[in-house]
């Protein structure tokens, strides 16, 4: 028998201890906590919202080119994103309740199949009618991943690492920003603007390909499983009104409408603005839209991180009034100063990305399993559809004040986001059950 035994071991950590500590606190603890099957429905989601991000981009960043192609005003090019993201209310009611009824995964692959396929039909527009259909119906597949992507991963993460987590998955908004840019320019830069357009939304037939990924690899996490087996209100539309969540749901949907309401406006008009009140070319504008994207993509890891060390409801006060300064700040630079407009794209796409990183883990919180997709995918995307006339009303106002000057309404939303969460809990380190 020696000096010191095991329960008497005065020297420090093995070497299993101390990975199993790195495991815990790492820079990727929470994508190692997720287990194997977590992490594809991880890869699942991050892909389908990349690609859902870059389907809606098509749009912003052709809107002079279609614009000139049909002779349209502010207001009716402000129009074609309003109507997709009033009809995105629907795709996240309907693809919230198909969630809960008949499983994350299944509602996943039909809102993917079903922006991809009106996105390229976009595409073949014969009229500007014709656009704003199509358009329409691509909101219902746009506006339903979200919701189901998010519940997805959400019931897979630990309540420790949840936001960051789900912060990971809406930088794949940023991603799919980014990449919609770079064909952007390559497609303005080697055809007319008369075809370039239509091919920027033929492009949108990516997401397909995604569809046979999740079909093979992804599985619904067992919480939604068992909730299914258990449950016979699952899906119901009317539960997330009943007296227990009624309030919970009405200041849910208003803070998704401050929040979307101001970013929206800047995701849709920013590239218009570059190039009508800056004059930049497309090179230039792409450029530019880098910053912003760069910011963007690190705000919304910054976001997850912040969010579970401040807490859902601190991370989104902090980063609306920091985003409001930022709008404010970006839309009076004055003219012959583009260089400090570059500089300012990159904290301008932090701040407005870093806001939504609490989202996911904030709007799951706040439900039961079985109601968990309905009331995520109503409250988001309501919140989304009345902050869709935000940039319909930015078009309107540009014919008088300017894109720049009439990109400050935008800051508005910010301010009706921070009063709604007076009626909403911290739901910090909350179990999903």
């Amino acid at each position: 028998m020696t000096a010191h035994d095991g329960n008497d071991r005065k020297d420090g950590p093995t070497a299993d201890e101390d990975g199993e500590r790195r495991a815990e606190t790492g820079p990727f603890a929470w994508l190692r906590a997720l287990g194997p099957r977590g992490r594809r429905a991880f890869y699942g989601a991050f892909g389908g919202y990349a690609l859902d991000s870059y389907d809606f981009f098509t749009l912003p960043l052709s809107m002079v080119a279609i614009a000139a192609y049909f002779g349209l005003d502010g207001g009716q090019t402000g129009l074609l994103t309003t109507v997709t993201l009033v009809v995105s209310a629907v795709g996240g009611i309907l693809a919230g309740i198909l969630a809960d009824r008949i499983g994350r995964v299944k509602a996943l692959m039909i809102t993917v199949i079903t922006y991809a396929v009106f996105t390229v039909l976009c595409g073949f527009a014969p009229s500007y009618e014709a656009l704003l259909v199509f358009r329409a119906l691509q909101g219902i597949g746009f506006g339903g991943e979200w919701a189901v992507g998010a519940v997805l991963v959400a019931e897979y993460a630990s309540a420790r690492h949840r936001g960051r987590t789900l912060g990971g998955v809406q930088s794949a908004w940023a991603a799919g920003w980014a990449l919609a840019v770079v064909v952007y320019t390559l497609v303005f830069n080697f055809l007319d603007d008369d075809i370039a357009w239509r091919v920027m939304f033929w492009t949108g037939a990516l997401p397909a390909l995604l569809v046979v990924y999740i079909r093979r690899h992804v599985d619904d996490a067992p919480a939604h499983a068992h909730a299914r087996a258990m449950s016979t209100r699952r899906g119901s539309f009317t539960g997330i009104f009943r007296p227990g969540l009624l309030r919970t749901t009405l200041f849910a949907v208003l803070l998704s409408t401050g929040v979307q309401g101001g970013y929206y406006t800047l995701a849709t008009w920013v590239p218009t603005y570059l190039k009508t009140d800056r004059g930049l070319t497309v090179v230039g504008t792409g450029g530019y839209l880098a910053f912003l994207i760069s910011g963007a993509f690190i705000g919304y890891l910054t976001g997850g991180y912040l969010t579970d060390r401040l807490g859902r409801k601190r991370n989104i006060i902090l980063f609306a009034f920091l985003s409001a300064l930022a709008v404010l700040a970006y839309t009076h630079i004055p003219p012959g100063k583009n260089d400090l407009l570059l500089v300012l794209g990159f904290p301008l796409g932090f701040c407005m990305s870093a806001i939504f990183s609490g989202f996911g883990s904030f709007l799951a919180e706040l439900y039961p399993t079985a109601l968990r997709a309905t009331g995520q995918g109503f409250t988001y995307n309501t919140g989304r559809a009345v902050g869709a006339f935000f940039p319909t009303l930015v078009g309107f106002l540009a014919a008088s004040w300017g894109v720049g000057g009439a990109l400050v309404f935008g800051a508005v939303g910010y301010a009706i986001a921070v009063l709604a969460l007076l009626g909403l809990p911290e739901t910090r380190g909350r179990e999903l059950m």
